[in-house]
């Protein structure tokens, strides 16, 4: 996930210069899909720490954070609810920031 101020402006420059191309829309967001990938980058507006550079697929947000909480990090956002699920922000023994996320409401559609 990459904060952005102008989701319009951030899209078109990603597209220019990346070679990214949209795949899903909605108020706040955009997921861009990478070339010859299921991956996506996924360009966003939302109150999140901008030092969030690590982000995880987990199957089970709440899980994935006790689990987290108890080899000794720190919750700096509780789990809250996506589009596609649920995310929340931790902050790794070591000072590293890590989003944690899940699919729990599924795969956004074109």
């Amino acid at each position: 996930m990459v904060r952005v101020d102008d989701l319009t402006r951030a899209v078109e420059f990603y597209i220019r210069v990346f070679g990214l191309r949209p795949r899903w829309r909605d108020e706040t967001s955009v997921g861009m899909g990478m070339v010859e990938s299921d991956a996506e980058v996924v360009l966003h507006t939302m109150d999140l720490p901008a030092d969030c550079g690590v982000h995880y697929l987990v199957d089970d947000v709440p899980d994935a954070v006790a689990t987290c909480q108890r080899a000794g990090c720190t919750v700096r956002v509780a789990p809250f609810e996506v589009a596609m699920g649920r995310c929340a922000v931790v902050v790794d023994p070591f000072g590293n920031t890590v989003c944690l996320l899940d699919m729990s409401r599924g795969q956004r559609a074109a």
